[in-house]
């Protein structure tokens, strides 16, 4: 894999992976458009761990309220401790995909590679994300949410084992659902992100240091390098802008994407002229 591969990667995936658009189903299609070879899914788990260092660095005062909270409720559900009652809200919210994760694991992901499966998730889900975010008119804080509510936003986690959905795009519309300001919505999608990105990681980097190829473990690190870079500096323009603009730039790219995904997919529309157009094809 070439440097200007993995760059190209991690930009791709530092944009996307926090804005409401589906890293992993850019992931996939990066290789389907382009000259560049599939990347695989160790490469994929390492852009994403370079994602969740940055929303550690980000969120450090919030993950240290959930340290302290944890001590001082000695581990114990506590609601009245907002650091413990983030932990445990969190907490709930991981259960769901963890479950069915391992049952999708069982029957194996390649399926999942599809481009028809992602246009669709891409469009649709887009469209759900807009409706949802303009009928939405309460503006609670993540302090509000009850164990039910991160249950439900953890359920809505799942769908995004489906390439296309998007993590971030359908936690922070389940949570709009639920009457979360934007704001409030994107962070908790974000700190959602880390336990089970993590579990992930870790295990790809287990498998690569059991093979021990040192240039694929080197490409990894250069990876979640360039990632965390790109990463920190999407959160921290998605998080300015919500503060005063909605979701629709999103949703309207989603839109788009979605659509030519689908012209391609059905043979309506050659989709590798647009990627050529722009230098990343021969």
């Amino acid at each position: 894999m070439t440097e200007m591969q993995i760059i190209l990667l991690s930009l791709l995936q530092g944009i996307t992976e926090f804005l409401p658009v589906s890293s992993s189903g850019h992931l996939i299609l990066f290789s389907k458009f382009t000259e560049f070879p599939d990347q695989g899914l160790v490469m994929d788990v390492a852009l994403h761990i370079g994602s969740i260092i940055a929303v550690i660095i980000y969120f450090a005062p919030t993950l240290w309220e959930i340290i302290k909270g944890l001590f001082h409720c000695r581990l114990k559900p506590n609601f009245n401790n907002e650091g413990c009652q983030l932990f445990y809200l969190l907490l709930c919210a991981t259960l769901p995909v963890v479950v069915c994760g391992i049952a999708l694991k069982m029957y194996g992901t390649e399926w999942l590679r599809n481009t028809k499966l992602i246009g669709w998730n891409i469009l649709l889900y887009g469209i759900l994300l807009w409706i949802i975010d303009k009928v939405s008119i309460t503006a609670l804080k993540i302090r509000n949410l009850q164990i039910k509510d991160a249950f439900l936003i953890g359920l809505a986690q799942c769908l995004a084992l489906l390439p296309g959905t998007s993590r971030s795009g359908i936690t922070i519309t389940m949570g709009r659902f639920l009457g979360l300001e934007r704001r409030e919505a994107a962070k908790f999608s974000m700190l959602l992100a880390i336990p089970a990105i993590l579990a992930a990681g870790l295990m790809a980097g287990y498998h690569l240091w059991q093979e021990g190829n040192v240039g694929q473990i080197a490409a990894a690190c250069d990876a979640v390098g360039y990632s965390f870079l790109f990463s920190l500096s999407a959160i921290f323009i998605l998080m300015q802008w919500l503060k005063k603009w909605s979701f629709l730039p999103f949703v309207l790219y989603r839109i788009l994407f979605g659509v030519l995904l689908l012209l391609d997919a059905y043979g309506i529309y050659d989709i590798k002229t647009l990627f050529g157009s722009i230098g990343l094809m021969q």
